[in-house]
């Protein structure tokens, strides 16, 4: 196989998502130790590029309902740096994210 074919193209990407998410009963339990006025986000993971794959979540294909209801854009400063990587890499990286995020306060729904 040739080295083009292995190369890595998994990405993680952050959505910030609209405050009126926190009216979600279930993204509210996901967050408890939310902090009043840090952004809301979605992490998840992809083969795509995250520009493709977040028109796709606002397009309503394959997509999460609070990114599709309340997506605003994507945060490339939270991601891009981690950005490509091998599948396994994305996967740890996406609950690794999402973790490190709600530490700091910010509500998060990871998929």
């Amino acid at each position: 196989m040739s080295a083009r074919r292995t190369a890595h193209h998994h990405h993680v990407y952050v959505v910030e998502l609209s405050s009126d998410v926190l009216g979600e009963p279930s993204f509210r339990k996901s967050n408890p130790d939310y902090i009043f006025g840090k952004p809301c986000v979605y992490v998840g993971m992809t083969g795509l590029s995250p520009d493709v794959r977040f028109d796709k979540h606002k397009a309503g294909i394959q997509a999460n309902r609070f990114v599709q209801q309340y997506g605003l854009h994507l945060v490339p400063a939270l991601y891009a740096m981690y950005n490509p990587m091998p599948y396994d890499g994305a996967l740890e990286m996406e609950v690794e994210l999402a973790i490190a995020l709600r530490e700091e306060g910010y509500g998060v729904w990871q998929a």
